[in-house]
């Protein structure tokens, strides 16, 4: 049964022979009058020191005094600086001043402001300047940053992202302590929102610009692999606070970037080349391939149509991968590619390991992008021996099984 007042029997009072009567009127009524004493000792005006923060609520703050006495703290008088929460202000257990600023005598509330104990610092803003260092204090510290006082009523947000230039997720927690005095730059006034937004990440060197003067775009740098993901490293040169990137396609001019990054673990060191550096979006990219040399270059004195030989390395039923002689680099031969009769295009013809002949089809050397085909190599060799009468190709070739049907053809014109 749950817990109530005490009841009593008292006979003669109900045709039943019996009454209720609480004990728990008698108490509220004791404390309503002793309530209504405590109220009286307050009047607008008066400095209530030492109040402890008892308790938070969506619309204020709740503050205890001496023991005897509940009183609120609207939101709109926690701080002349906008507050969406008394959590960002205050912790469970402080004590503040308070000014009472409202006594209601009926309701036994007493209504109390935290801000009106010091002049409004808006009405002198403009003696803050935007971009110049301050000294502000930790006032409150939370899971996205911390609030920081530039003087009593100015409370502003120095947000996670301002914390610093290197760690994406810095933790006001792990840096600061409330009441600690920091270093943080003014970056934006606004007057009629009430708003000042500061950053102590700009008080400190940015490690991307000096990253830059150091090692500006095509400097050979050594990294030492600090982190690693499916598809990249991550590297930290010197002892700058910076992470360079490092994609596992810039890792090798093979087509097998995602092996050849199985190689590396943490605490590996690599001479790398600075791609890219981005100091507003905090970004250097570097590649370990661009140290050497690209044995794409094999192809820059081949032209399209010209006939090179290859070796088979594999295949599949996609088609052929295969490696010019001379080259360092494989390449990929489609099916379709492979001749000019559908018949023959299946790769179970091949083995691996022999060395055929085949043409460029395609080439781009600022992209980096060659197409090599059999096939074509068969139509220009069929167009030559139409026009020679049958003269035999060279014996490294596949034969055409269609040449003589279109030698007759030939002949009948």
């Amino acid at each position: 049964m749950g817990a109530g007042p005490p009841t009593f029997k008292v006979g003669g009072t109900s045709p039943f022979g019996n009454a209720c009567v609480s004990r728990r009127e008698i108490i509220s009524s004791f404390k309503k009058e002793d309530k209504a004493k405590i109220i009286e000792k307050y009047k607008v005006g008066d400095i209530i020191k030492d109040a402890e923060v008892k308790g938070y609520s969506t619309f204020g703050c709740f503050f205890n005094v001496n023991g005897e006495l509940d009183v609120l703290v609207h939101l709109q008088e926690i701080s002349y600086s906008r507050v969406n929460h008394p959590d960002e202000v205050f912790n469970i257990g402080e004590k503040h001043d308070l000014k009472v600023i409202s006594v209601d005598k009926e309701k036994l509330q007493v209504g109390c402001s935290v801000k009106q104990l010091s002049p409004d610092p808006f009405e002198h803003i403009e003696n803050y300047d935007l971009n110049k260092v301050y000294k502000v204090k930790v006032v409150k510290i939370m899971d996205f940053g911390a609030f920081c006082e530039l003087e009593p009523g100015l409370t502003s947000l120095l947000h996670s992202s301002e914390l610093s230039w290197s760690k994406k997720n810095a933790s006001a927690k792990k840096m600061f302590k409330i009441n600690d005095t920091i270093n943080c730059v003014i970056t934006e006034i606004d007057k009629e929102k009430r708003r000042v937004a500061i950053s102590h990440k700009l008080t400190l060197e940015n490690p991307f610009e000096v990253f830059d003067k150091k090692f500006p775009v095509g400097s050979i740098v050594e990294g030492e692999v600090v982190n690693k993901n499916e598809y990249s490293l991550f590297l930290k040169v010197e002892n700058l606070e910076v992470d360079a990137f490092l994609h596992c396609n810039d890792l090798t001019y093979s087509n097998n970037g995602e092996q050849e990054l199985n190689k590396y673990k943490k605490g590996d060191k690599i001479k790398v080349k600075v791609l890219e550096i981005k100091v507003s979006d905090q970004k250097i990219r570097v590649g370990l391939r661009q140290t050497q040399a690209d044995p794409f270059d094999w192809f820059k004195d081949k032209k399209i149509k010209q006939t090179i030989t290859v070796k088979i390395i594999s295949t599949d039923s996609k088609g052929l991968i295969v490696r010019p002689e001379g080259c360092e680099m494989d390449f990929p031969i489609k099916k379709s590619n492979i001749a000019i009769n559908a018949a023959d295009t299946r790769t179970s013809r091949f083995t691996g390991g022999e060395r055929i002949d085949c043409a460029i089809a395609d080439l781009d050397i600022n992209k980096r992008k060659v197409t090599l085909s059999i096939k074509l190599l068969e139509e220009i060799e069929k167009k030559e021996a139409l026009e020679k009468y049958g003269a035999e190709g060279s014996g490294k070739n596949l034969p055409f099984s269609s040449l003589s049907e279109d030698l007759k053809k030939k002949d009948k014109k």
